[in-house]
């Protein structure tokens, strides 16, 4: 994997770790973000090769789970035009489209998930955009030295 690398967000009760390690060849569509600062990375910036942190979010011990890799660029998120999709956008068309997926592949589960909480405390994240205060993003990227210190948490 080469690039940038980014931190995933999804709730475990949508789409889980589970369900990425049953889909086809581990791999699937990050579809339905409706946010347009997370759309513009989807969009504009995450690369094929880029890695991505797999966060279970709204869980009992929120956490990274494991490591995912790009495999596919921005393309349009189809849910955005299915009319009885929850993600169904109106102002979205074929030929317009608002909204904005990737592709990732499974590449390892951690064998120690690394809890929010671990992140919390580890002042080597202090700057990691998962902890600004009112952080939303559901994608979002982080730099190579946090992309290594939780990799090192994941190891204990």
């Amino acid at each position: 994997m080469t690039g940038r690398f980014w931190l995933f967000k999804t709730d475990p009760e949508d789409f889980s770790l589970d369900d990425l390690k049953k889909s086809a060849a581990q791999t699937t569509g990050w579809s339905g973000v409706r946010n347009y600062q997370a759309r513009n990375f989807l969009r504009d910036e995450i690369k094929t090769g880029d890695e991505v942190f797999f966060y279970h979010s709204s869980s009992d011990s929120p956490s990274v789970v494991a490591v995912c890799e790009i495999v596919k660029e921005g393309y349009a998120d189809e849910t955005q035009f299915i009319k009885t999709d929850l993600h169904f956008d109106p102002k979205a068309k074929p030929e317009n489209p608002v909204w904005f997926q990737v592709d990732i592949k499974l590449i390892k589960e951690l064998d120690n998930p690394v809890s929010l909480q671990k992140m919390k405390e580890n002042k080597k994240l202090k700057d990691l955009l998962l902890l600004k205060r009112g952080n939303r993003l559901s994608v979002m990227p982080i730099n190579e030295n946090e992309r290594n210190e939780i990799l090192l948490m994941s190891e204990s």
